[in-house]
């Protein structure tokens, strides 16, 4: 039987490789980001069709731990993880909801949004967090003194750290930025036993901060482990969405992909699943990525419009779309690969627009996030320049539950939400209890 084997390496390309199961999140040599590097001969020594045939006969199986989304294609993603050690909610395998309604009043057949959300924490969080908290586990069964693990968030890292860290038994350290998170994020991870330190700062803030407290392993704060997105392992479970989108549509690849991105860690892990399918010739092209920003939190954009030339960083204004409220995004180099390699684009859009996306899609069924609405503004403004053409299979991906954000929902629906105008407002309608009075309401509603 083939082994197959992983380890870190520099993303930048400097000599020398890394175990796994080391305290290790940056290059030692030049201080740049990892990643997480397979043997992609022994991979090729499948076939495509027999890794087809493999992930499409294990989604669903009752066969720890392969019945997950991510864990189903466990040699594509940490194949040195022994089974015990897998901390798995069985993530993944999130439906395709095909946005026929939305997509006739576009002007778009072939649309589809990934929901993502339909998950154990609510977010695709939780595809990268069984990733690190399993080899986490492992290290700490082989003696690595990894007290507790750590993240930064803007609430759905937090939540899905917190979650799969309780089923393991391994504290976590939380760090919000105060007041900017919603209600639902902030009780997930108080309610899974985390230690949840709310600091007056925003997330790029208490980015600074955990990155001050967690070192590589020479450091006696090594204990701490990071879990950010800068911590590669958590992209290799997140890359998993590109990959199953296509498995989705029998092994097709969609004509476009488009993410909310604010650390920039969805958009580059969507990417290297996609490129590993196409390196192993299971796919013999790549979608367009799309990487949608708010307005008001658009270091990204900015940098594609100068051409990548010179990285922007900038203080991030609040936006509704809180999630990606970042100013300085951790896993640029990486996305800017994803979106040169893939001739991609990068589109932001104004808070009104989001709304109204979002608001424009719940009417046909959906009950979107405001990333979502996020991601569904950008595709409607490539439509309109017809960059989006409307014979084209698109895919938004929808990073988590609309059912985390309540308040942006009422807001919409009160018109209290600044910088917006609710044009598809439905508020309820306060009636006595007479018959004759309702009967005319309902008429007057439906005519």
């Amino acid at each position: 039987m083939t082994e197959y084997n992983a380890h870190f390496r520099c993303f930048r390309g400097c000599a020398g490789t890394y175990s796994i199961f080391e305290v290790l999140y940056t290059c030692p040599q030049c201080g740049g980001l990892l990643e997480v590097e397979h043997d992609i001969g022994a991979l090729r020594e499948g076939s495509a069709d027999s890794w087809r045939r493999l992930f499409d006969n294990r989604v669903g199986t009752t066969e720890w731990p392969y019945g997950s989304g991510v864990w189903g294609k466990k040699e594509w993603i940490m194949p040195t993880i022994a089974d015990d050690n897998v901390v798995s909610m069985y993530e993944g395998n999130t439906n395709l909801f095909w946005a026929e309604r939305l997509g006739q009043q576009i002007g778009l057949s072939d649309l589809w949004v990934k929901l993502c959300g339909n998950s154990h924490t609510g977010s695709f969080k939780d595809l990268g967090m069984t990733v690190l908290v399993s080899v986490v586990k492992q290290m700490r069964e082989e003696g690595v003194p990894v007290r507790a693990v750590a993240c930064a968030s803007t609430g759905d890292t937090s939540a899905a750290l917190a979650a799969y860290a309780a089923a393991a038994g391994i504290p976590a350290v939380i760090f919000l930025p105060e007041g900017k998170v919603s209600p639902a994020q902030l009780i997930q991870p108080i309610s899974n036993g985390a230690h949840v330190l709310a600091l007056d700062t925003d997330f790029d803030g208490c980015m600074r901060v955990i990155r001050e407290i967690t070192h590589d392993g020479d450091s006696p704060d090594s204990s701490i482990y990071l879990a950010n997105s800068m911590n590669s392992l958590r992209i290799e479970g997140q890359k998993t969405v590109g990959i199953e989108i296509v498995q989705q549509f029998d092994w097709e690849v969609p004509d476009w992909i488009i993410v909310p991105v604010g650390n920039l860690g969805n958009i580059s892990a969507i990417y290297k699943g996609l490129k590993l399918m196409k390196d192993l010739g299971v796919v013999d092209r790549l979608p367009r990525l799309v990487a949608a920003q708010a307005a008001k939190a658009n270091p990204f954009y900015l940098s594609y419009l100068n051409g990548f030339s010179q990285r922007v960083s900038v203080e991030a204004q609040t936006t509704l779309a809180s999630a990606i409220q970042i100013g300085d995004p951790v896993s640029y180099e990486k996305a800017v690969q994803a979106i040169q390699e893939t001739e991609g684009i990068v589109e932001h859009v104004e808070e009104h627009e989001m709304a109204a996306a979002s608001a424009m899609a719940d009417a046909t069924g959906m009950y979107t996030c405001p990333h979502t609405g996020t991601a569904l503004a950008a595709l409607f403004k490539l439509l309109q320049r017809e960059v989006v053409q409307s014979h084209e299979r698109v895919i938004v991906v929808s990073t988590a539950h609309g059912l985390k954000f309540t308040p942006f929902k009422i807001g919409y629906h009160e018109g209290t939400l600044t910088e917006v105008e609710s044009d598809l407002a439905n508020p309820p309608v306060y009636l006595p209890p007479d018959a004759g009075i309702v009967r005319d309401t309902i008429q007057r509603k439906l005519a």
